[in-house]
């Protein structure tokens, strides 16, 4: 895109570009596949005659979202054919992503996982209305359904999504207080304090995409999430270092072995103990954690 520098096409999309980055990947899960949509859409957009192009935000939303569905439904057997639990790429956020309460909400691992039980068709509708507010014509022109139709798939998802949805987070201070508890008991490797900050019903997830050794599926309790963590790092004999990080727009920490990423955690917090643990070991899904610049939404 460099070359076409000043060039009005080109200007638009780049102010854009985080929008669409979100929307995409919001839908997939996966930042590669979602960067791999833009770069389709780039391509797109520069054939087409924008001047003829009324709300060229709307538009660029529209192709974004029509690369997203199919994409999204070319990925189905691939994530059909993954080993063990799958969690979505951990996407490092700025810091002030989580001053948008709803678009924290809507990237949020938890929430994430929620949207992988719907249809492409539903999860695109769901995503355009309820995390960027876009009119149900412009969502049923980027679906090809139409607009009643639109109206109760919104419905239908909406309904599935609150009947899973988690409860809402607490407040930021109550969430930095117990990611630094769990960090101090994970690089101690503490039971008890492990177990003073997990709820009795906490749930750790582990992807580790059949490359690293992750649980095959979801670990459930205090007791059995406390014992699993200290037990793989006795069994490792390994320095265990947690750097705090934003994944997501939430809470996380970027776990090192040895000096070395070995993955990242992201949590959610509620009544000032820890609910749940996303924890991703898939190297292919880590390949941006320390180097990339946080992404500001939007």
């Amino acid at each position: 895109m460099s070359g076409h520098a000043g060039n009005p096409a080109t200007e638009t999309f780049l102010a854009h570009r985080n929008l669409l980055f979100t929307v995409a990947y919001e839908m997939l899960g996966s930042a590669a596949d979602a960067e791999d949509v833009l770069q389709e859409t780039w391509l797109r957009w520069v054939k087409a005659d924008v001047e003829q192009v009324h709300d060229q935000r709307a538009y660029l939303i529209r192709m974004t979202t029509r690369q997203s569905l199919n994409r999204l439904r070319s990925m189905k057997h691939r994530k059909e054919a993954y080993f063990g639990p799958w969690l979505p790429e951990p996407l490092l956020t700025a810091p002030d992503a989580a001053e948008d309460v709803e678009l924290a909400e809507s990237l949020s691992m938890a929430l994430m996982l929620v949207l992988e039980t719907l249809s492409p068709t539903e999860r695109a509708v769901f995503v355009l209305r309820e995390a960027f507010d876009v009119g149900y014509d412009e969502i049923a022109t980027a679906v090809g359904k139409s607009p009643a139709a639109v109206r109760q798939i919104a419905y239908r998802a909406r309904r599935h999504v609150d009947a899973r949805r988690p409860r809402e987070a607490i407040s930021s201070r109550e969430t930095r207080a117990a990611l630094e508890a769990f960090r101090r008991a994970l690089e101690a490797g503490d039971l008890q304090g492990l177990l003073d900050v997990l709820a009795p019903e906490v749930v750790l997830v582990s992807d580790g995409g059949g490359v690293k050794q992750a649980a095959p599926r979801p670990v459930i309790s205090a007791g059995k999430v406390a014992r699993f963590i200290v037990g793989g790092i006795g069994k490792a004999e390994v320095t265990l270092n947690a750097q705090p990080t934003m994944v997501n727009g939430g809470p996380a920490l970027i776990l090192r072995v040895d000096g070395e990423i070995d993955g990242v955690v992201a949590i959610r917090v509620e009544d000032a103990r820890i609910t749940g643990l996303y924890y991703v070991r898939n190297p292919q899904k880590l390949t941006r954690i320390g180097f990339e610049t946080p992404l500001t939404l939007r």
